[in-house]
């Protein structure tokens, strides 16, 4: 029993770089990214998976319904588990105004145990992406999923596969719009591509 997931990262909004989206509401996909979600169903048409989970939050949403418009047989669900990282505070505020804040500092250093002001820590994160990736291939038979969420849960997973610590996330990059591939059965799990950028 093996369960393929393609983790996808949502499209880009307009804000990217600008300010930490995090469970903000309001942050769409802008014209350009709206341009990478469609390249991005056209790429998934290749799959044949028999399901979309999505992140509840819209960017996510819009990604999820643009590869299902270029795959026409695969429902869309929503998982609060592919959610956002919960940045409690700091959601919304600018990087000038976070750089700022010594707490943010020491969440980019030590992720494995500093906690967001009001929110989640990258262990939390890890522990309920990995459990929902977990359940999904626990049920029977071998199926593809396609899992649209945010680049901190990715890497999150992608740690946990690679038995790599939380701190490791600045080591490899999850791109707006990218594909990675992970494999799950009842004998583990292991990475199959890594930030998949379609062109």
């Amino acid at each position: 029993m093996t369960t393929t997931f393609f983790l996808v990262r949502h499209a880009a909004h307009d804000n990217v770089g600008r300010f930490l989206a995090g469970r903000a509401g309001g942050v769409a996909l802008s014209e350009p990214g709206r341009a990478q979600a469609r390249r991005l169903g056209s790429r998934m048409a290749r799959e044949d998976f028999a399901a979309i989970y999505t992140s509840p939050r819209e960017r996510a949403q819009q990604t999820a319904s643009a590869i299902a418009a270029a795959n026409s047989r695969a429902p869309v669900r929503t998982a609060d588990e592919l959610d956002e990282v919960d940045f409690g505070h700091w959601s919304g505020k600018t990087f000038d105004v976070l750089d700022g804040d010594p707490r943010w500092r020491r969440w980019n250093s030590l992720r494995s145990v500093a906690r967001t002001p009001g929110g989640e820590t990258m262990l939390d994160v890890q522990q309920r992406a990995f459990a929902f990736v977990e359940a999904l291939a626990a049920e029977p038979g071998d199926r593809r999923l396609v899992l649209v969420s945010h680049a901190d849960v990715i890497k999150a997973v992608v740690s946990h596969v690679l038995g790599l610590p939380a701190d490791a996330w600045p080591r490899f990059d999850v791109a707006p719009a990218s594909v990675t591939t992970v494999v799950v059965g009842d004998w583990g799990a292991k990475l199959l591509t890594l930030n998949e950028i379609v062109p």
